[in-house]
């Protein structure tokens, strides 16, 4: 980062969010390759749950409980 960019930056302000918890969104980004390794499908537990994250042959993910 330049100069110009660090001294622009402004904190997030709680005020102006829409949101009713007015925590900013925090995102995780992962690769699908880190997910899968060398498999075609994966099991996610998600609130007691269990979900199925498949790779079809096309490339594209289907979610199924």
């Amino acid at each position: 980062m330049n100069k110009k960019t660090i001294s622009s930056f402004k904190p997030f302000d709680k005020a102006l969010s829409t949101q009713q918890d007015a925590a900013p969104t925090l995102r995780q980004r992962v690769q699908s390759a880190e997910l899968f390794g060398t498999a075609r499908e994966v099991v996610i537990e998600h609130a007691g749950e269990e979900y199925r994250l498949r790779l079809t042959r096309q490339g594209k993910l289907i979610l199924t409980k």
